[in-house]
């Protein structure tokens, strides 16, 4: 009796995956998807998928924080967390007057800040009188603001999963709401886009310090990633922290996130997809009516750095009390590059779950590892990436035996024709996953957005699987034998090193910390 209904559910999988399959195919994406880029430059996707009366939507900047300014590193981040203080009508009491405080607040700002980077005759009892100052300006223009309403607004009409992230190709912006609420989406949204204020800066700029201390100064791992990238970079953005160095951070200011929204939040360099309950010809004028006045600006001059090729291994090694850890990248083309499917393959055999190859090795097998995994594209794919291997050591092993296992699997793939069996695994959860991504109005929104965005034109997203399906064995060896060479390899690992014990009689000297200075130095 359990096989028989195991056979059925097999059958029925099989049946709902094939109608899943029929019902999202690109014919039947082209009769519900409409384009429209509007005179400003700004590109609308509508995708009509009314199985529910909400829509979705996406939002994405084609900058990240690749493109921060040299010297302002995490600002594009920085402007993600503002993006949700509000505009010239919303999060105000009286923007006119906000507007004059908000001036002063730059004034003193820059008064204070040429005081601070003096390196030869700062004047203490100065820079105290002007970080008074400062103070005073912030405090004056913080009585205008009204905290959170941009959210509030959203959240009170049903507005669930408000979030944006910032990536180091692109900037997103996301959440689900009720059909009926579109136009008060349009507003919202245009509003950030077209009339930002960068109110409650300096304040957000200390909870982005925090951020930064949390997730790399804290944390091991963190560190030894950030060691990692500027170590395999010499001259790409992609060796910065996406957060930002410290320094920078601290000394950012709201005039140069207003710079950087001018310079890369113009029409021409934003794609937004919606998908929902909607109908385009109802929907697309509405969304016209409020993107379209945004004014136009030139589109941002492509990227003139690039990575020279690596000829030498490189490698960092961190010695501290903590949990062991070994991590390598190998340096690899952009989405754009014809074998892009081919690492997509490669990534699915050796790492992708319990029946590929690294875990079977490292973590079933040889019982050495807690986890081993492999990605590509990292830390981004607009611009050449790595692929990277990591693998956590159990107790009682090294990251030099990680090291070893994960080399030895690598030179198979570079001796060795992949199995029938894996090729095929691949290619089947490749479709799988694709259509998984197009299963709710979330993911398509953001699959139709990413693929305007990379490819200029969301067919692309189809047309994958014409690639997908043409990788062979002999393009897996080949592919494996381009990257995976000594000279093309940076690793970073963090080895284990007992915590010295004080000697006996001897005391801890404690240095008071000095006093918090709203995120300046």
């Amino acid at each position: 009796m359990q096989v028989k209904s195991r056979v059925a559910a097999v059958v029925l999988c099989v049946i709902a995956f094939g109608w899943m399959a029929k019902a999202q195919d690109l014919a039947s994406f082209e009769k519900r998807t409409t384009v429209k880029v509007l005179p400003n430059g700004l590109t609308l996707i509508v995708c009509e998928r009314p199985e529910a009366p909400v829509f979705s939507f996406y939002t994405l900047v084609d900058a990240g924080s690749a493109d921060d300014p040299q010297g302002a590193s995490g600002l594009a981040h920085m402007f993600e967390h503002m993006a949700f203080k509000g505009t010239t009508e919303i999060g105000t009491t009286n923007y006119p007057a906000e507007k004059i405080a908000l001036a002063k607040v730059e004034v003193a700002y820059a008064a204070y800040d040429a005081e601070y980077r003096k390196r030869v005759g700062q004047d203490p009892a100065k820079l105290g009188e002007l970080l008074k100052t400062f103070q005073a300006a912030q405090a004056a223009a913080q009585k205008y603001v009204i905290p959170n309403q941009f959210s509030v607004i959203a959240e009170e009409n049903g507005a669930v999963g408000i979030n944006a992230s910032t990536a180091e190709d692109s900037t997103q912006y996301f959440w689900s709401m009720p059909s009926n609420r579109l136009e008060l989406w349009a507003y919202l949204e245009s509003q950030r886009i077209g009339h930002p204020v960068e109110r409650e800066f300096y304040k957000e700029r200390n909870v982005v310090q925090e951020e930064r201390r949390m997730r790399v100064d804290s944390d091991p791992v963190g560190r030894m990633i950030e060691q990692f990238l500027a170590t395999a970079y010499v001259s790409h953005p992609y060796r910065r922290p996406g957060v930002g160095w410290e320094s920078e951070i601290s000394q950012v200011s709201a005039t140069e996130a207003t710079t950087f929204h001018e310079k890369y939040y113009v029409p021409s360099n934003i794609v937004i997809a919606v998908v929902g309950d909607l109908k385009a010809a109802e929907a697309m004028p509405i969304l016209e009516r409020y993107f379209a006045p945004i004014p136009a600006g030139p589109l941002p001059e492509p990227m003139t750095t690039i990575e020279p090729p690596q000829v030498a291994e490189k490698s960092v090694v961190i010695r501290e009390a903590t949990q062991p850890f070994y991590i390598e990248g190998y340096h690899r083309p952009d989405y754009r590059d014809p074998d892009d499917s081919v690492y997509d393959a490669i990534v699915d055999i050796f790492s992708n779950g319990r029946t590929a190859r690294l875990y079977r090795s490292l973590v079933r097998d040889q019982s050495i590892a807690a986890e081993a995994q492999g990605f590509s594209g990292f830390p981004g794919y607009k611009y050449p990436g790595l692929f990277a291997v990591y693998a956590v050591p159990l107790p009682g092993h090294t990251p030099d035996q990680m090291r070893q296992s994960i080399h030895k699997e690598l030179d198979r793939m570079k001796t060795e024709d992949v199995s029938d069996e894996e090729l095929e695994r691949f290619k089947t959860r490749a479709r799988a996953d694709l259509l998984r991504g197009l299963g709710n109005n979330e993911g398509l929104a953001h699959q139709l957005a990413e693929y305007q965005t990379r490819f200029g034109d969301w067919r692309q997203l189809f047309r994958q699987l014409s690639k997908i399906d043409a990788v062979n064995k002999a393009d897996v060896k080949r592919v494996a034998n381009k990257i995976f060479v000594d000279s093309n390899r940076t690793s970073a690992q963090i080895d284990f090193v007992p915590p010295k014990k004080p000697a006996p009689g001897s005391a801890t000297l404690t240095t008071p910390a000095a006093p918090y200075e709203g995120g300046t130095k």
